[in-house]
């Protein structure tokens, strides 16, 4: 793949517009971003074509508007705050290949810098049709003279503005996409031992994928957060009220007899905090009903919110050797504190330990913010949630393979 140092040394960027595909799906919360750390991880991009006087147009999605504007999903907020980051005023187009992009992308001068409206305000950036969405990346085209990509977090769509459109103007690799490419090859290929691979999160059939393809490549994997429970249930274990998904029970099953017979160690809760209600996350309302069980005195009338602190104790021995860490999904839920205890144990473990730590993007990458940990004291932090798992997964990314051409 052609790098960005390659384009500024090669046909140069100076006073050429330079299409920016960035990744600022940021989580908003009454109209604020709460995390802006996407935003944050575009910077050095920006800043190296800035310093290099080109005119950088920065492009992203943001939710999932349904093809036309919607208010809701508006980038404004996150141009705003690309403008606090870089200490210097970014342009704002508020349509995607209209009039006011054509404006914004045609006004600006070297070195500036402006951010076009949500990309999916336009159903042919989405579009499963290759005509509509090429006709989409035809008219992006036109706002630029070279594309750089960026936007770890959507390499893994075939979206018009990930896909088609590099194949329409000399493109590179961003440094984000850079470094994030070069961790995951650490993780995949070039894998230091111990490694353990920590996995979280709601739904177990989001990670069966991953689970498959690492069962051959990690020494031990550790499972918490709501998808625990559908293993547990696998087991023979009552779940009460906690997550499960009954159908994914057979996968479950297949996938812990195949890995003693591999000597991959897989590791479980012993115990969980539980609650017969969900948490108010938002107000965090104080929870009367909380208390720490064994994993074999679920109630049924009980939800599973967090693993227990002998969980914890488990889980940080068998990240206290490791060289080489993946974590996604975090192991209860942190958005409230009573059942964030699980995550900070992750997170702190990881701190603790000598290994080479991903945090694998989504809700593990908020967390760790959200819980006040120092970035800088992870291996990486990925931007990419779902992408980062489709690679661990093997899956070409189509967003890959296109700047690869």
């Amino acid at each position: 793949m052609q790098t960005i140092d390659d384009l500024i040394a090669g046909p140069g960027v100076a006073g050429k517009r330079v299409f920016v595909r960035a990744d600022l799906n940021v989580p908003m919360s009454d109209g604020l971003i709460t995390d802006d750390g996407r935003i944050r991880a575009v910077l050095p991009t920006v800043k190296k074509l800035i310093e290099a006087d080109a005119k950088v147009i920065v492009a992203s999605h943001l939710g999932r508007p349904k093809g036309a504007p919607d208010p809701a999903f508006s980038l404004l907020q996150a141009a705003e705050r690309l403008a606090e980051l870089l200490g210097s005023p970014v342009a704002f187009a508020d349509d995607t290949v209209g009039p006011a992009a054509h404006a914004a992308a045609n006004g600006l001068e070297p070195g500036q810098v402006a951010v076009i409206e949500n990309l999916r305000f336009n159903a042919g950036e989405t579009s499963k049709d290759d005509t509509e969405r090429g006709e989409f990346a035809d008219q992006l085209a036109a706002l630029a003279d070279l594309y750089v990509g960026d936007g770890f977090g959507a390499v893994h769509r075939k979206h018009a503005s990930v896909y088609d459109l590099p194949a329409r103007l000399p493109h590179a690799v961003g440094l984000l996409i850079g470094t994030e490419v070069g961790v995951l090859k650490r993780l995949t290929e070039e894998v230091e031992r111990p490694y353990v691979v920590v996995l979280g999160g709601a739904k177990v059939s989001d990670k069966l994928g991953v689970i498959d393809n690492l069962l051959g490549k990690a020494d031990r994997i550790l499972i918490g957060g709501g998808m625990a429970y559908t293993f547990l249930k696998a087991q023979g274990h009552e779940v009460g009220k906690s997550l499960l998904q009954a159908d994914q029970i057979p996968a479950v099953t297949e996938y812990l007899a195949r890995a003693a017979r591999e000597g991959v160690e897989f590791v479980l809760p012993v115990d969980v905090a539980i609650s017969a209600d969900f948490p108010d996350t938002k107000t965090h309302a104080p929870v009367t009903d909380f208390e720490v069980v064994s994993v074999e005195s679920i109630p049924a009338d009980k939800e599973g919110l967090d693993i227990g602190p002998k969980t914890r104790e488990l889980f940080a021995a068998k990240l206290a050797d490791a060289k080489t860490v993946f974590w996604n999904g975090p192991m209860g839920v942190f958005e409230h504190p009573t059942f964030a205890e699980g995550t900070k144990a992750v997170a702190q473990a990881l701190i603790e330990s000598d290994a080479f730590s991903v945090v694998g993007g989504g809700d593990s990458a908020a967390a760790v913010r959200q819980l006040g940990f120092d970035e800088n004291k992870f291996g990486h932090i990925s931007t990419g949630g779902g992408a980062s798992l489709e690679y661990l997964e093997g899956k070409t990314l189509p967003g890959l393979a296109a700047l690869e051409k």
